[in-house]
């Protein structure tokens, strides 16, 4: 994100282990719900009022992604930057999420 700008339209995750970075984008999802979709692929991090700002598994609806600092009460209308956390299957990864 450029200084002095309040655009939360794109961010980035950066994987801590090993730099490899997802792209995100602000779009409307089939549902009509504000989210943001990954560039690469269908996935999806959106807004629950329990959880806050997660990404899910499309198939299953299981989360498979969240905020680590960030309570949900503490969220806005865009997933907060800072430190997230991934889980597939048994392997788990720490991200930083940086709008750009």
């Amino acid at each position: 994100m450029t200084a002095g700008t309040d655009s939360f339209d794109q961010f980035e995750l950066r994987r801590k282990s090993d730099d490899l970075v997802y792209r995100f984008e602000r779009k409307v999802d089939a549902q009509g719900r504000v989210g943001y979709q990954r560039a690469d692929r269908d996935l999806w991090i959106v807004r629950s009022p329990e959880w806050g700002w997660i990404s899910t598994d499309p198939e299953t609806g299981v989360i498979t992604g969240r905020s680590w600092e960030r309570h949900p009460s503490q969220q806005s209308d865009h997933p907060p930057t800072g430190v997230w956390v991934t889980r597939k299957g048994d392997k788990s990864y720490v991200y930083d999420l940086v709008y750009t």
